[in-house]
């Protein structure tokens, strides 16, 4: 593990100081902030949100024709991942300077180790900027401070952002490893976003329609099966298991996903769940999408370790 730090600083030092990367970082920033403020400026739409949490509809609450903050990060989340690792290691190749940093007192899995740890920092320091500007904005909007558990839900929805887009920052970086060229790297990544993004949910209802066909007149017990084989095979999709995080992560009122059967609504007493109950409805979701990251990420070492230094 010798040179792990060197590494390290060594890419936090390229990261803040290319003007991609800054370029990147302004446009995000710009951009949540402006949903979230948008959102902010329409406080009666917020009637979805219990009134004790209200200083969460800044981030789940659409403002007009722009979708929220959390469908931003969902959706747009991804692509800073991967701009941050698809060139990791093909990067290194096409300028030539690989070979050279290897054959410095730096052993090759601190090359990828140091890479990985920047790349996740970048990643916690991006968002907690963010999370921390609208959270400001919030209280100048709202006029109060908000409660430890409102501060709590944040935080739980800040570190499922980073890991979330963790996993991509570890598929690019896995893809980095697999091409020898930055540009097949590159195309890779969006294709695997594309698919998790878009296409897994087509795949979904498909395979769950000619399984558990839904006829005319139906049942619940018909829609439930057919909705519990889509969610399995749409859980494999990153992307769908951080939405669910955050919605049950800062919306007190979400009991359950999937469908419900009516007579169970019925019998519920409509009170916002406790922080604690909120994490129990998505704690195997929050395991899962740590787990997908961090295999990526093993699967990445693994290979690097095993290419042969002419290779590289």
């Amino acid at each position: 593990m010798s040179g792990v730090g060197t590494i390290f600083w060594k890419e936090m030092a390229d990261y803040f100081g290319s003007k991609r990367f800054l370029v990147l970082f302004i446009i995000i920033c710009l951009t949540g902030i402006s949903v979230a403020y948008l959102a902010g400026r329409n406080l009666e739409g917020f009637t979805h949100i219990p009134s004790q949490y209200l200083l969460l509809g800044f981030f789940i609450t659409s403002a007009g024709s722009l979708p929220s903050f959390t469908f931003f990060v969902s959706f747009f989340g991804p692509l800073i991942g991967i701009i941050l690792g698809f060139d990791a290691i093909s990067g290194e190749r096409s300028r030539g300077t690989i070979s050279m940093v290897l054959s410095q007192p730096v052993f090759r899995d601190s090359l990828i180790n140091g890479k990985f740890l920047a790349g996740i920092l970048t990643i916690a320091i991006m968002f907690v900027s963010i999370f921390l500007i609208i959270l400001g904005l919030g209280i100048w909007a709202m006029g109060f401070v908000p409660n430890l558990e409102e501060l709590s839900r944040i935080g739980i929805y800040c570190l499922a952002s980073v890991v979330y887009v963790g996993f991509w920052l570890s598929l690019g970086i896995l893809f980095s490893i697999l091409f020898r060229r930055t540009s097949s790297s590159a195309l890779t990544s969006i294709m695997m976003w594309i698919f998790f993004t878009f296409f897994i949910y087509m795949i979904a209802n498909v395979i769950a329609d000619q399984i558990v066909p839904i006829p005319a007149v139906t049942t619940p017990e018909v829609l439930a099966k057919n909705e519990a084989i889509r969610r399995a095979i749409v859980r494999v999709s990153p992307a769908a298991l951080f939405e669910e995080i955050a919605t049950a992560a800062l919306n007190p009122s979400v009991r359950a996903f999937g469908f419900v059967n009516p007579e169970e609504l019925a019998g519920l007493i409509p009170t916002p769940l406790s922080l604690g109950q909120s994490l129990m409805v998505v704690w195997p979701e929050f395991v899962g999408l740590a787990i997908l990251m961090l295999i990526c990420f093993a699967i990445s070492y693994i290979v690097f370790m095993k290419q042969e230094i002419r290779s590289l």
